[in-house]
């Protein structure tokens, strides 16, 4: 083990940008990686830029007509094929769009073979997580799937079980697609209730193809769900679901708008919760998956209040420097902040609900209640196809 922790970092990733209006805008990346060096988190790391995903690569998960129709939109925007989910309101299309997403989906493969080939342990690219991207078509601000990508590649380096947890706020619709019919794959997808939000999938229901029930699992949570009810959810389903399938690598994507403040979403999930579910998917990496764990980013648009605090947690957390909640933000950063955005920066690294509480689903539920109702569909649906108990 050359190193027990990368982070991937290219400077050039910040240049995935739909343009001045949209909601994707890159400077929370900047402002992540710039909140990363501010508390010297890049010196407990190993930081690593990784080559930009090839189209061999890329053809591991996306059509290759649908990569040469992005290559095409990428160099005259004004031919993008709505068709292919490019030139939309979604996902417009942008000079140097191919290679900066390649780059991106490069870094998240990139960690995936670190891991998996013992140089790190834990691997990091916040910059990924963009998992509604389809084989053919972009869609929901994603153009390649480099979470599906980075498990892609795993398989292909033999590994024979992946589990993939996403606790976005919005369903992990792609991923879900690209493994729907391949048992070596566990998808766990946290969200809000497909009635609510994009992409209005995810239900209980959907458990994967025939060749693999039970090897799709979706939490789908009532609009309004807070910090105990998430809690609650996740370690009502995740922990068991690991302890049956026993990856040896586990993937996770952290899209930080469950958070209350996100303008996207219905949500109502604070930054110390978003941090509670960090700690909880590193300890179960090393539960259940020898420590081997690829973390990555993904939606999140509170792009000063709240992304580039959540991501930084994640980076601490996985590398076993832990920051504590209460503490201040240096004022370097605030003041960096300002400059960009004309914003005033956050002043602590907590929303002050830490620590967080939530009942245990051991302790019993309530049949009343709304998301003991959403938890109760999601065993019932899976864990019977899995030999468990709902």
């Amino acid at each position: 083990m050359s190193g027990r922790t990368q982070l991937m970092w290219d400077e050039a990733v910040t240049g995935y940008d739909f343009g001045r209006d949209h909601p994707m805008d890159p400077v929370r990346l900047a402002l992540t990686r710039s909140l990363v060096g501010a508390f010297g988190l890049d010196r407990e790391v190993a930081v690593v830029a990784a080559k930009t995903a090839g189209d061999s690569t890329l053809r591991l998960v996306h059509r290759e007509d649908y990569i040469r129709a992005v290559q095409a939109a990428s160099a005259d925007p004004g031919t993008a094929d709505p068709s292919y989910g490019l030139g939309t309101m979604d996902d417009p299309a942008f000079t140097g769009m191919h290679e900066v997403s390649a780059l991106i989906a490069g870094q998240s493969v990139g960690a995936a073979e670190a891991v998996w080939r013992g140089d790190a342990l834990h691997a990091v690219n916040f910059a990924g997580g963009l998992h509604h991207a389809m084989p053919g078509a972009a869609s929901g601000f994603c153009v390649y799937n480099d979470a599906a990508l980075a498990i892609a590649r795993l398989l292909e380096l033999g590994a024979e079980r992946v589990a993939y947890v996403d606790v976005d706020v919005h369903h992990g619709d792609g991923v879900q697609a690209a493994f729907w019919e391949d048992p070596r794959v566990l998808t766990v997808s946290l969200h809000e209730h497909p009635r609510t939000l994009f992409p209005q999938t995810g239900w209980p229901e959907e458990t994967g193809a025939d060749s693999a029930e039970g090897s799709a699992v979706n939490v789908a949570l009532p609009a309004g769900t807070g910090d105990a009810g998430w809690l609650r959810a996740f370690h009502a389903v995740v922990p068991e679901l690991l302890e049956d399938f026993r990856p040896q690598v586990l993937v996770t994507q952290h899209g930080a708008d469950t958070h209350f403040e996100d303008p996207l979403a219905h949500l109502a999930v604070s930054l110390d919760a978003q941090r509670a579910v960090q700690t909880a998917c590193h300890e179960l990496a090393h539960e259940h998956a020898d420590g081997r764990w690829v973390a990555l980013g993904g939606g999140g648009y509170a792009v000063v209040e709240v992304v580039p605090r959540s991501w930084t947690h994640l980076v601490a957390i996985a590398a076993e420097r832990p920051v504590d909640p209460a503490t201040v933000i240096p004022e370097s950063w605030r003041q960096e902040v300002y400059a960009r955005t004309r914003r005033l920066g956050p002043a602590r690294m907590t929303d002050g609900r830490w620590p967080v509480s939530w009942a245990p689903w051991e302790a019993g539920y309530d049949p009343a209640d709304r998301l003991d109702q959403a938890v109760l569909a999601t065993r019932r649906a899976v864990f019977p196809l899995r030999g468990l108990l709902a």
